[in-house]
């Protein structure tokens, strides 16, 4: 039987306008994951005695029951707790993204109990909404408190944002849905019941938003009315591995490789921290640096400064006229008459430089295969109509990571004795 493709769309480019940059500017499987099963944080030394619990599992599949037909998202569990209580809620498919900074909520699968328990985050006894822009869209909400888990890593009192929420934020400001896209306010319409961004910066605005007030971000709202402002550090959505106790510097994702045209499923490890344990240690792998997210791939001879590796992705993602389009609802995507086998080689701010291979199989050909794991899955972003998508780049999605330990560092941290950000592989 033919699978659809066409809710891909919706999914497409999960990376931040800002290039997951540090601040501002610029399924039915979530099992073997421990993230609601422990509140440890990770503070061990590296020493071969202690049993590690920096790490989750990644779960690549069709998506939660309200949103199935993901292909290439890879999702993790989380918990949240109102702080300091047991009012607690374990939520599975939540996008792991590599591409934007903040772990965001869909309201409707919070509970009653736990959307009451949570406390919103306020500046002049107003409380703050926030608008958060990707290349497909936009999500906006409230922001609130939650102690957090996931896999052995907890963090305290860490501000989070509620897609969709109501009351106050039922308001989207017209700054905001003007960006371009659509909204992402359901599960339906994301894909999945939340996403953690774990890119390259500390907050997803940083210093940028506490000296604008017109910053694109963040707003106060009343009686459904938003005013934009500004809003200091502490307050904004951070990266929640930066705010971790010991293993704050970065992720390494180790997913296993898969043969073409695909597999129905996939599970991988998350691991938090680059260096500080005995199982994220960098080993030969290439360490491209990055001022702002972004890195140079040359692709047929053509130097891409703005391309970039995210896991939020999924797809391949450039632009080739010599590589047949699909047609109909598969549009965008590549329909080479075989695999083609290409080369790109990727190059950091610090001069070092790696060749990769990779496979561009015909979409057409995948849509007829009961796969959620696509290794071979491309497309031309300039070709739907739905995506803003960077000129001079090439997006390495999730099909890249397979088969690849690749590490991300966040901006300033350093991370196996090279300051982020940088990422490598």
């Amino acid at each position: 039987m033919r699978r659809s493709l066409f809710l891909i769309g919706l999914f497409l480019f999960l990376a931040a306008c800002g290039g997951g940059g540090g601040g501002g500017g610029s399924s039915s499987s979530s099992s073997g994951s421990s993230g609601g099963s422990s509140s440890s944080s990770s503070s061990s030394s590296s020493s071969s005695s202690v049993t590690l619990s920096n790490y989750t599992t990644i779960s690549v599949d069709s998506g939660p029951a309200a949103a199935q037909g993901n292909v290439n998202i890879g999702f993790v569990t989380v918990k949240i707790c109102a702080p300091g209580t047991t009012t607690c809620q374990t939520i599975d498919h939540v996008i792991m993204d590599t591409g934007s900074v903040g772990l965001r909520i869909e309201n409707e699968v919070l509970s009653s109990a736990m959307r009451s328990a949570l406390p919103h985050t306020t500046t002049g006894s107003k409380g703050v909404g926030e608008c958060y822009q990707y290349v497909d869209g936009y999500v906006f909400g409230s922001v609130r408190t939650a102690d957090f888990t996931i896999g052995g890593e907890t963090v305290s009192d860490m501000p989070f944002m509620v897609i969709g929420d109501d009351g106050d934020y039922a308001n989207v400001p017209s700054d905001c849905s003007s960006g371009g896209g659509t909204s992402h306010d359901t599960v339906a319409d994301f894909g999945a019941n939340g996403i953690i961004g774990i890119g390259m910066g500390t907050v997803d605005c940083g210093s940028y938003c506490v000296g604008t007030t017109s910053n694109g971000y963040y707003y106060t709202c009343v009686s459904a009315n938003c005013t934009a402002t500004a809003l200091t550090t502490s307050a904004q959505v951070p990266n929640p591995v930066a705010r971790m106790s010991v293993n704050n510097n970065g992720t390494v994702i180790d997913l296993p490789a898969v043969a073409h045209p695909g597999v129905t499923s996939l599970t991988g490890t998350l691991y938090f921290g680059i260096g500080t344990q005995t199982n994220n240690q960098l080993g030969s792998q290439t360490i491209l640096t990055t001022s702002d997210g972004l890195i140079t791939a040359t692709y047929k001879g053509t130097a891409l400064s703005q391309s970039f590796i995210d896991s939020g992705t999924n797809f391949y993602g450039f632009s080739d006229s010599a590589i047949a389009g699909c047609t109909d609802d598969l549009e965008g995507f590549y329909c080479p008459t075989s695999s083609l086998d290409l080369t790109a080689s990727l190059s950091g701010d610090n001069g070092a430089s790696k060749t990769v291979s990779f496979t561009i199989d015909n979409t057409e050909d995948l849509v007829n295969n009961p796969y959620y794991v696509l290794p071979g899955l491309g497309g031309d972003p300039n070709g739907f109509d739905n995506l803003q998508p960077y000129s001079n780049s090439f997006d390495f999605g999730l099909p890249f990571f397979y088969g690849r330990k690749v590490y991300t560092a966040i901006s300033g941290r350093n991370a196996g004795g090279t300051t982020g950000p940088y990422v490598a592989f």
